[in-house]
């Protein structure tokens, strides 16, 4: 029995390493590819959710089953969104059933993670259909859980960036690389500060254009504390984790901050120029697009991080056979992430009016965002001690 294993093992490793990539994919052997595969489809869904808010209400309305909405236009959008989100979600939740717990690359599980496209494309097309005939209250009720596992995602993606930066740090202040990367460090630290502190006058000056704008003003005032404060963390003699960490943890909340405050609804008079901010243009649909990719990246980056979430540490070194990430977790984040998208594409409320174009805008997306920048310091701030 252990020889057969074995040859099966070799026999895996062989076309991993000798295949073409076309072998690859239709032998199911190559779970790196995969989870390029899996990204695209997320991907479609995502820009499937997009066109059904922005230009599919017409059928909507059409269909019995949207009755609940009442004709409703922006219902009708959200709830679009929250369907197709739902077999996103589905289709990828079977995936973490089905996947989770795999640890070698012989086990049938491992080839159906990186294999047997066809079923799960049927798969995929199945549950995106299903959602538009269940009635209007199941919706509505994945909507509100939806809320908690886009909440979940974020945490998840807050966790993975700070283990990113932590791993840096620690790296860069080996043993081995002490020596050669000090000036390294202290040139990648001052420029990190350097683009947190004119990332945060910009925000000053284009979003604070009169002394009124008190919540913008504490936004912004706010962030800067917790990057003073993030350092003094930091430098204190009991700590001594540099100034790497809180310079790269600064880019990351200043960039929370940026996109909350980009989220609060035009037409306000706290945002300069605000009178364009409503007119759809080549910039709002670039900014569209650049929106919807760096979604798909964070899902597709925080997919393959699992260890950095492994309350127990393995030190055994990683066999040959070992899995090169962990499949269930890889398709827990894109489940997560197919709620994320959801509450991103309607801002987060079913009833908040959407514009073309548009993406996370609402009040209520931007405190999201300024309390997932507030619990990114907590996390940064407990990961220290």
């Amino acid at each position: 029995m252990e020889t057969s294993s074995g040859g099966s093992s070799d026999e895996g490793r062989r076309i991993f390493k000798v295949d073409t990539w076309c072998s690859q994919f239709r032998n199911g052997s190559n779970p790196w590819m995969a989870r390029y595969i899996y990204a695209l489809m997320f991907l479609i869904a995502n820009l499937l959710a997009w066109a059904v808010r922005d230009y599919g209400r017409g059928a909507l309305t059409e269909m019995e089953r949207l009755k609940g909405c009442h004709g409703a236009r922006d219902c009708l959008g959200a709830e679009g969104v929250l369907r197709v989100s739902l077999g996103c979600f589905i289709f990828y939740f079977t995936m973490f059933l089905s996947t989770t717990g795999t640890s070698k690359m012989r086990e049938r599980r491992s080839t159906w993670h990186s294999g047997w496209w066809s079923a799960k494309i049927i798969l995929w097309i199945a549950f995106t259909i299903i959602p538009f005939v269940l009635p209007a209250t199941v919706i509505r009720l994945y909507g509100d859980v939806a809320h908690f596992g886009a909440g979940v995602f974020l945490l998840i993606q807050l966790v993975s960036v700070i283990s990113f930066i932590t791993w840096l740090n620690d790296c860069c202040q080996s043993d081995k690389a002490a020596d050669r990367c000090q000036i390294h460090i202290m040139l990648l630290a001052t420029m990190a500060y350097v683009i947190c502190l004119v990332g945060i006058i910009s925000m000053y000056i284009w979003y604070v254009p009169q002394p009124t704008c008190l919540l913008n003003i504490f936004f912004i005032t706010w962030t800067l504390v917790l990057l003073q404060l993030m350092t003094s963390v930091s430098l204190h003699p009991k700590v001594n984790a540099g100034i790497l960490t809180p310079g790269l943890m600064g880019l990351y909340i200043v960039f929370i901050c940026w996109c909350a405050i980009r989220s609060e609804p035009g037409g306000g008079k706290c945002i300069r120029n605000a009178e364009t901010s409503t007119k759809t243009d080549w910039l709002t649909i670039i900014s569209f697009i650049v929106a919807v990719l760096a979604m798909v990246i964070a899902t597709f980056s925080t997919g393959i991080d699992s260890k950095c979430f492994q309350f127990r540490k393995d030190d055994n070194q990683d066999e040959e056979d070992d899995v090169p990430y962990g499949y269930g977790f890889f398709h827990l984040v894109f489940a997560t992430g197919a709620m994320y998208f959801a509450m991103l594409l309607i801002g987060w409320n079913t009833h908040h009016p959407i514009r073309k174009w548009t993406i996370d805008v609402g009040w209520t997306s931007t405190w999201v965002r300024i309390v997932n920048e507030w619990l990114a310091v907590c996390v940064y701030r407990k990961s220290l001690f």
